[in-house]
């Protein structure tokens, strides 16, 4: 590892991480955050909604298991850039096609290894999700040059970067046997893993571009809206909230995760705000106001929306509550309107490298279209 070449993590603070360049060399700018996840780096570098971030891993040893051809959620690294601490020097699994540092060298996505991330992780912590930039070969340069170069670049309060990683054209995804329901999935960053949980409830699923209209959407007749995760500031959503306020006044059944959570709660009047940090891991407790459980979640979001855990309030399409809270900060995580058939979740059921303690909210919405049915 020592014969790699230089690399540098420079925050918009003015602080810098000194390592070893990792995947492509270059220069790779966004904002800064950690993911706590020990396992699912294949998944969280391909997940959308990771799009304008440069990811921190705190688990050390990163890159054991390769990268399989397999586990991806979407067709591309989509983070802009990566840092990690001891990456494997050999991976070691039967799937394994390559390494984690050819493919990210493959996909020109920049890295920095062997950095302090226990030191990194405290100081994002403390101090906040900030703009960084990765440099490595001829992109190093001073460290004003680099800060300069950091603070030129866009924050992510009022990134609209939904429509960069929706699909250019709809596409079909359908279930191996009959087909029960029909959903119109609003692409905002959506995940592979979204249309298996629902193809395997016997729902065919219609993927459409985040710009799609209210015409396309009731042209393929469905039975449910799914609106999915995806990067950016949720204040930038204009016209996927129109174009959820519309399906409510239809009283179509509407499920959302995630981005899709905060894209409901503006619909139904609620505001977001940005968070210091963000929930980013595999292991985040989640409280159901009603039943009290608690389950264990995946989850990827530095916005949430404005509210109290179990608060109660009126919306233009009836009461609503907020339906979940987070265990470990009081954060909104769900949502559920009473008067029309909608409800979301702020973290992810359909995790592939997560836990599966909410993987029943995909039963939920096959629930609330039979009862509209």
């Amino acid at each position: 590892m020592n014969a790699r070449a230089q690399a540098a993590l420079v925050l918009e603070d003015g602080r810098v991480f000194r390592g070893a360049a990792y995947g492509a060399r270059g220069r790779s700018l966004g904002e800064a955050v950690f993911c706590t996840g020990m396992t699912g780096y294949q998944e969280t570098l391909t997940d959308p909604s990771y799009h304008g971030q440069i990811v921190v891993q705190t688990a050390p040893q990163i890159g054991n298991t390769g990268w399989n051809d397999e586990d991806d959620e979407s067709s591309k690294i989509w983070v802009n850039g990566y840092v990690v601490r001891d990456p494997a020097r050999t991976p070691s699994n039967w799937r394994s096609k390559r390494s984690l540092d050819d493919e990210l060298a493959n996909q020109g996505v920049v890295g920095i290894a062997e950095v302090d991330t226990r030191s990194l992780t405290r100081h994002l912590r403390e101090l906040g999700a900030m703009r960084a930039g990765v440099f490595s070969g001829d992109a190093l340069g001073t460290v004003d040059e680099m800060v300069a170069e950091v603070l030129a670049s866009p924050k992510m309060e009022g990134a609209d970067l939904a429509g960069q990683v929706s699909t250019p054209k709809p596409y079909v995804v359908s279930p191996s046997g009959e087909v029960r329901f029909r959903v119109a999935a609003l692409d905002l960053g959506i995940k592979s893993n979204t249309p298996r949980q629902l193809v395997a409830r016997g729902i065919e699923v219609h993927v459409l571009p985040s710009t799609s209209t209210l015409d396309d959407l009731l042209a393929i007749e469905p039975d449910g809206v799914f609106l999915s995760n995806g990067p950016g500031d949720p204040a930038t959503t204009v016209h996927a909230t129109e174009l959820t306020k519309q399906v409510l006044g239809r009283e179509i059944p509407l499920f959302g995760i995630c981005f899709g959570n905060q894209v409901l709660g503006r619909a139904l009047g609620l505001g977001t705000y940005k968070m210091r940090y963000g929930h980013r891991g595999i292991n985040i407790p989640v409280i159901d106001v009603v039943t009290k459980r608690v389950a264990i979640t995946a989850q990827n979001h530095g916005f949430a929306l404005e509210g109290e855990p179990g608060q109660r309030f009126e919306s233009p399409f009836g009461a609503a509550q907020v339906s979940h809270y987070c265990a470990n900060d009081g954060a909104v995580e769900g949502l559920r309107a009473f008067d029309v058939p909608a409800f979301s979740v702020q973290y992810h059921p359909e995790a592939a490298a997560g836990p599966h303690d909410a993987a029943p909210l995909f039963d939920d919405f096959v629930t609330l279209m039979e009862k509209k049915a």
